[in-house]
Order: structure tokens, then sequence, then C-alpha cells
């Protein structure tokens, strides 16, 4: 591989180092659904520059509809 195979899981892994608040999580119960809650965000309301300004879910049905 080459330095650019892990780029997008770095980029994902910084914002949800910044955007998460796992750090107010006492318990492993507390922190999974902290993750959920993030996934969600990220994946339903978080809108990406490089999917032409869609949320990742948006992308993913503007996909198959031009398919």
């Amino acid at each position: 591989g080459n330095c650019w195979d892990n780029a997008p899981q770095e980029s994902f892994f910084g914002h949800f180092k910044d955007e998460a608040s796992i750090k107010a999580c006492s318990t492993l119960d507390e922190l999974k659904k902290e993750i959920k809650q993030y996934m969600t965000y990220y994946n339903h309301y978080r809108y990406q520059w490089n999917l032409i300004k869609m949320t990742p879910v948006q992308y993913r049905n503007h996909l198959f509809q031009a398919a």
C-alpha cells in the first residue's frame, strides 16, 4: 500500500476524537451510547465536502438513484 490507503480512516477518527464526548463517559455502556450517537450524526447529519456536500447516507442514495 501507500500512505493514502489509510487517509479516510485517519480523517474519520480525527473528526471523531474532536467531535464526540468520549472523555465524559465513565462506563462501557455510556461509551457505546456515545459512539452510536456520533455514528448516527456522522452518517445522517454531518455534510461532507468530498461527497458533494451531502451526508454519507444522502450520497449513497444519490448513487443508487443514478444507477
